[in-house]
């Protein structure tokens, strides 16, 4: 088996089979990272291709395909393989462009398929004056050579540019690779492999990051994120890498002075922009500017793009309702947007961990389903783009503030909170929403609480607390016997009635009909719910009672709203055994801090990329548009009176135009001829 030599190497490298090949694989994942949305969140891609799928996909990162390994170095294998076609056949090509190719025997342009011969009784030197003056009038080149025998070769080119236009495309490609590798993930891959740079993936402080999780200032390309709250200052930006970020120095000091938002009628914002301070270290030297959508930065070589807004660290003050046992008073709670807070629960000291995600000042939500969703960024984004400024709605409406968390009991299970400020009116009657979601693949649930008379959940906890409690459960099933039932079965609707009020307190409808054939629980529970909401009245008068207040009126149009917020009140319990938080977290007031996000680069390849397309442009037009035509006269005394003249012509490119162009020239040589 004979052995691959260099020089085999290096013509396969340099091959246009081998460059062919490597632009089909290219053009095949341009393909892919076109159709495919790339660096979405993985929960995005699993709901849309399903675990296994995903799982096959993730082994050739699709998900970022513009900078994985493997386009890379496809890139790379094509500067190469250009480049060594370039230096190899460029000379040649600049060679024979500049060369009349005078050497060509006479009797060899009988093989021409263009070619015209004439004879007249001029001599060979007058011919060859007429056939120059021709030449120089139509814009052609010319080099004549004189023979022994008295013969002479008129050799002419014109259009010789068309080879620059081979070379000026096959740079093209070259610059324009080497401009996209530049700003690819490639500089901070091979600072990585080469340089023992190591993203971080633990949470820390910038001040603690080590040597080998902090890029160089004079890194030649990135692209990272900057997130700065309204007053603070930084000059670090953090670059994703891998699983995790590295720290990339800024030449400058941004200040976030002012946050500036604006928004539609239907709450959407429409603009949004930052007023900020930029220091440069070096000199000293301040200057403020405004930065938007489409209105960036340059400085120093860095651009810096006004991306998006987030939270910077809003202050929230809470009311924490326990949602075990007898009590049923709310309990103060601080936080911060992006920090975690540990408080006990109960007197027993259990623990649990609450970490605020997000705040929301402003929601607009499409309440005509009932249930509605939490918007992610990139919608209140595309709505400032224009995509969503047009959008007209009638059910769009800005519900208020809500309050996105995460809480951790002490077995270590974390779930996602989203819950809004203020009550919200849904068929006719105001409720608190509060959702949660064990992934962030899935929607929201809410359980509706509706609110009572001071706009507030508190007569709802305390019915709920006084669930728990044996003594008052008794006596709301007594007074609901003593107006709903007779004297004959009072003892057993009593007893009814009183574990009916406990199976559904601790396991909501599922506690009313677990132990109840299928077939008989709809019966069941047509008996029993009515007699749930009726004793739920009685335990609310009670529960007033004992509190001193007013009754309440259960007739006319108040009445009905009276019944309709216990009706609410029975479906809110049922609910709950299916809300796994030990506390529920209602927002009294918070102090906003609006956080700008902006994306930073430092793009030189952009530069090289403009040149290589101005290159590109170039060659196109010079290979389509300049066409290269040779001409070959060869005017000789063959013995007889007169001259004997043998014209040919021919180009590399033999269409139409080239026809005509010959008719052109045959016409006019035979009238030179005569």
């Amino acid at each position: 088996m004979r052995r691959i030599s260099a020089a085999d190497l290096l013509e396969l490298l340099g091959s246009m089979r081998f460059a062919i090949s490597l632009l089909m694989f290219i053009c095949v994942a341009s393909i892919i990272g076109t159709v495919l949305a790339q660096n979405q969140p993985m929960n995005i891609y699993i709901d849309q291709f399903g675990p296994f799928w995903v799982d096959v996909f993730d082994r050739f990162t699709i998900w970022s395909i513009y900078n994985n390994w493997w386009f890379l170095l496809i890139m790379s294998f094509l500067v190469v393989s250009t480049t060594i076609c370039v230096v190899r056949n460029a000379p040649k090509m600049l060679k024979d462009s500049g060369s009349f190719r005078e050497y060509v025997r006479g009797t060899s342009l009988r093989a021409f398929p263009h070619r015209v011969e004439v004879k007249n009784a001029n001599s060979c030197a007058q011919n060859a004056d007429h056939v120059q003056q021709w030449l120089r009038s139509n814009g052609y080149k010319y080099k004549v050579r004189h023979d022994d025998d008295g013969s002479l070769m008129v050799a002419a080119k014109k259009g010789s540019a068309n080879r620059l236009g081979y070379i000026f495309g096959h740079v093209a490609i070259v610059v324009i690779c080497i401009g996209g590798l530049m700003d690819s993930e490639l500089p901070i891959k091979l600072q990585m492999w080469l340089g023992g740079k190591t993203p971080i993936t633990d949470n820390m402080l910038i001040s603690e990051v080590p040597p080998e999780g902090r890029l160089s200032l004079a890194n030649p390309s990135f692209r990272a994120n900057m997130l700065v709250p309204e007053g603070a200052r930084t000059a670090t930006a953090v670059v994703s890498a891998d699983d995790g970020v590295l720290v990339q120095p800024m030449p400058f000091v941004l200040e976030l002075k002012r946050f500036l938002i604006e928004y539609y009628s239907t709450g959407m914002p429409s603009s949004f922009k930052s007023e900020v301070r930029i220091t440069d270290p070096e000199s000293g030297e301040s200057f403020d500017r405004l930065i938007e959508v489409n209105e960036p930065l340059r400085y120093k070589g860095v651009t810096v793009y006004q991306s998006g807004f987030d939270d910077g660290g809003s202050t929230l003050e809470l009311a924490a309702y326990p949602l075990k046992g007898a009590r049923s008073e709310a309990f103060a709670i601080s936080g911060k947007v992006g920090e975690r807070t540990t408080f006990a629960t109960d007197d027993q000291g259990s623990e649990v961990s609450v970490n605020f995600t997000e705040l929301r000042i402003i929601n607009v939500e499409d309440l005509s389903s009932g249930e509605p969703q939490p918007k992610a960024m990139i919608e209140h984004v595309a709505a400032v783009t224009g995509s969503a400024a047009g959008a007209k709605n009638e059910n769009l409406k800005n519900v208020g503030p809500s309050v996105h968390y995460q809480l951790t009991g002490n077995d270590g299970q974390s779930r996602e909170y989203a819950n809004y400020m203020l009550p919200i009116e849904l068929d006719g009657f105001p409720v608190f929403l509060v959702g949660m979601r064990v992934s962030p693949n899935d929607g929201f649930r809410y359980v509706r609480i509706p609110a009572d008379e001071n706009h507030s959940m508190d007569e709802f906890m305390r019915l709920r607390a006084a669930l728990t409690d044996p003594e008052l459960v008794n006596q709301a099933a007594l007074r609901f016997v003593e107006r709903n039932g007779n004297t004959e079965q009072s003892s057993l609707l009593h007893k009814a009635a009183q574990n009916a009020l406990w199976a559904f307190a601790n396991e909501g409808f599922n506690g009313l009909v677990k132990r109840v054939p299928e077939a008989e629980r709809e019966k069941i529970l047509s008996f029993t719910v009515p007699m749930i909401q009726l004793s739920l009245l009685e335990l609310r008068e009670l529960l007033r009672e004992q509190a001193g207040e007013s009754a309440v009126i259960y007739e006319g149009e108040q009445g009905l709203r009276a019944q309709e917020w216990v009706q609410l009140s029975v479906l809110a319990l049922a609910n709950l055994p299916e809300y796994p938080a030990p506390v529920m977290l209602n927002l009294r007031s918070f102090d906003h801090v609006q956080a700008s996000v902006f994306q930073v680069s430092r793009s030189p390849g952009m530069y090289i990329v403009y040149t290589g397309s101005l290159f590109l442009v170039i060659g196109v037009f010079t290979m389509f548009y300049v066409r290269d035509r040779r001409i070959w006269v060869w005017i000789r005394n063959d013995g007889s009176p007169g001259t004997s003249m043998m014209a040919a012509m021919t180009s590399q490119r033999r269409n139409l135009d080239f026809n005509r162009e010959f008719d052109h020239f045959k016409q006019s040589f035979q009238r030179l001829s005569a």
